[in-house]
């Protein structure tokens, strides 16, 4: 569903990301460690067409992000470490614009649907976005994946700032789009949740892809080991 092969990114002199190849199947949670300016958003940007490659190509299933920018855009659902909704609207009416910016009509109930299945609590459906934590916010964010029948799910840093509870329910929301198909691309400094919510996980280092484990081959100790020895 996503693919990177040689994936290369420059600023002038400087690299981003160097001769990146990833490859992210159908139902696959792919969280990626690094320090800042390792190149995790660098590779997220890339996938979501915001940024051009220096070389290489970039594909959301099988479809070049470069030559047909819109035609992914309908496959993907991007949460960054802040979600940007409006706070003078509910739930369901953000919900309901931002679907209806992808093409999809929704009546009331369906967006109501949609909003409880990302873990969002029924009487939170028709409050304003001002009033919600960063956590109920996600969950919106989410729903809009779901509105818009993501077939991948990009995020950057999506679990900063929650408290543990909302932490572990967001991974469980993830591990449900996973098992019903959806590829998810995770860039995370949490190197316990990436261990417990991933299948694969990669550790970058000044733009290179340095390090691929099995996220059930390797303890939450033993990946922070690895990691501390790789950056």
């Amino acid at each position: 569903m996503l693919t990177a092969k040689n994936l290369t990114k420059k600023y002038g002199e400087q690299t981003a990301l160097n001769a990146l190849n990833l490859t992210i199947k159908e139902g696959e949670i792919f969280a990626l460690l690094g320090q800042n300016g390792a190149g995790k958003t660098t590779t997220i940007n890339l996938f979501l067409g915001f940024i051009e490659p220096t070389n290489g190509t970039v594909t959301i299933n099988d479809i070049s992000v470069v030559e047909n920018a819109l035609e992914t855009k309908k496959y993907v659902a991007y949460i960054p470490e802040t979600v940007m909704l409006y706070p003078n609207l509910t739930g369901i009416e953000n919900l309901q614009f931002f679907s209806s910016l992808a093409g999809f009509k929704y009546s009331d109930e369906q967006l109501s649907d949609f909003l409880s299945k990302s873990g969002l609590q029924k009487n939170a459906h028709t409050q304003y976005l001002e009033g919600y934590s960063k956590g109920m916010r996600q969950k919106v964010g989410i729903a809009i994946a779901l509105a818009k029948n993501a077939k991948a799910l990009l995020l950057d840093e999506p679990t900063s700032g929650l408290d543990p509870k909302a932490s572990n329910e967001f991974s469980e929301i993830l591990r449900d789009l996973a098992k019903n198909g959806t590829a998810v691309l995770m860039a995370t400094h949490d190197i316990f949740r990436a261990r417990e919510v991933a299948h694969r996980i990669g550790i970058m280092k000044e733009g290179n892809l340095v390090s691929v484990v099995d996220a059930n081959t390797i303890s939450a100790n033993e990946l922070e080991q690895l990691y501390l020895q790789t950056v």
